[in-house]
């Protein structure tokens, strides 16, 4: 008899859920990874663990280093002095500083002895190839999703040489400096032969839309994206209303690509923080209901950055099914708001929507970011699975394996497919 196919008691519920989805592979539908081609900028290593910038932000809620100090220091003495301030003189309780601690568990290292030159000699020993499939298997990630500018020089310079990339790490096609600095990136553009101008007179809109067609060919991305402040509006007469309507969207049609936007990120609030400076807001969720609304042939992946918003947008799902939910990323990626999000989404939204990504930026936050979120996901799946069994649902294992895959990959795979309604494709092949 197949045991998949037996009614799970309820007493079994929560232990099973908890296996099916520790055992279940995920694909990593974003992320600041890169692969190894791509070289320094793929980040990795106990000192870049500890120097994220989730931990740089804080070093000065508790050490009396300036800035100055601070930015004067090299990577290594930066790490020291974060592991000094927020491991040895303080109790390491916010989920930043937690991950660290996770990940030296599922490496087999004994964090019971915090000692900062034991840890950095077993990552001395490794190389970066072996240690990213060491993360994967650990991770149980089967594929992770890139971001990539192509106005980055270092990412441009790789592309250009039309890499060999790991199967493994996907591209995506970043739009930021496109649609949120074109009094800077036209100049780029025009130096690499786009006839663009400052303002969208003459070839402009044809020029920009060539510029996605070339690097849609070049990067075979599985989708376009961009990061939102709060106060985004769409349409109104700027430039980024204007790219987003008569580029962005068109191009992405043509191809079948989702466009994905993360709104509500408020940039260098302190701009002293550098890259831990930004913060967040909420947004106007009607802005998303009428992209939807107004191009119904296209699809989105929407993340909103601001607690506030996380309702609006499981009900502007529930009204557009060209709108994919997913994650909860950077200031929401914190267990309590974590399971707040999925609760709520798996009582609007059944299992139509992506519950988390990871984020990462440093390739070993993913032996942290995906074992604190399968707990998460596996508690709330539990509890409402609970729900339906004591009405008298006979609930399986099948039933929870099908429910997990389409969750970790399958929704995900669906809706870069190009399929016209993606959910309602069954579990893929």
């Amino acid at each position: 008899m197949d045991r998949s196919r037996q009614v799970i008691p309820l007493e079994q519920l929560g232990a099973t859920v908890a296996r099916v989805v520790r055992e279940t592979p995920v694909v990593d539908m974003h992320t600041h990874l890169y692969s190894e081609q791509f070289g320094a900028i793929g980040l990795w290593g106990l000192d870049e663990l500890i120097n994220y910038h989730y931990l740089i932000a804080e070093i000065f809620r508790f050490s009396p280093i300036s800035y100055q100090e601070f930015w004067s220091m090299d990577t290594p003495r930066q790490a020291e002095a974060i592991w000094k301030s927020l491991f040895e003189q303080n109790s390491p309780l916010s989920e930043a500083t937690r991950g660290i601690l996770t990940v030296l568990q599922q490496l087999g290292l004994d964090a019971s002895q915090p000692d900062l030159q034991t840890f950095r000699d077993y990552f001395r020993q490794q190389n970066r190839r072996d240690y990213t499939d060491k993360v994967f298997k650990l991770a149980n990630v089967k594929s992770v999703v890139m971001t990539n500018d192509p106005f980055d020089p270092v990412e441009r310079a790789v592309w250009m040489k039309a890499p060999e990339l790991d199967p493994r790490f996907r591209a995506v096609l970043r739009l930021d400096p496109l649609l949120l600095k074109w009094g800077e990136t036209h100049q780029e553009l025009s130096s690499w032969g786009y006839a663009v101008e400052p303002g969208l007179g003459g070839q402009t809109l044809a020029e920009v839309r060539r510029f996605l067609e070339d690097w849609v060919k070049r990067m075979r991305p599985v989708y376009m994206a961009v990061s939102l402040p709060p106060d985004f509006r769409f349409p109104d007469p700027s430039v980024r209303s204007q790219f987003i309507a008569h580029c962005v969207l068109p191009v992405c049609r043509e191809h079948g690509l989702p466009f994905s936007m993360m709104i509500g990120v408020r940039k260098l609030v302190n701009p002293a923080l550098r890259l831990a400076g930004d913060s967040l807001g909420p947004a106007d969720m009607s802005v998303v209901e009428r992209l939807c609304g107004e191009f119904p042939e296209n699809r989105f992946l929407v993340s909103m950055l601001a607690r506030e918003n996380q309702h609006a947008l499981c009900v502007a799902a529930r009204k557009f099914r060209n709108l994919m939910p997913f994650g909860c990323w950077w200031f929401m990626n914190n267990p309590s708001i974590i399971e707040e999000i999925t609760r709520e989404r798996f009582e609007l939204l059944g299992t139509s929507f992506i519950p988390q990504h990871s984020d990462a930026r440093v390739l070993d936050q993913l032996l942290y970011k995906w074992p604190h979120s399968r707990a998460i996901i596996s508690k709330v799946l539990a509890e409402k699975y609970a729900g339906l069994v004591q009405t008298g649902w006979a609930l399986t294992e099948a039933d929870v394996r099908r429910d997990v895959k389409k969750l970790f990959e399958d929704n995900f795979m669906a809706w870069i497919s190009g399929a016209p309604n993606p959910l309602l494709q069954s579990t893929l092949p």
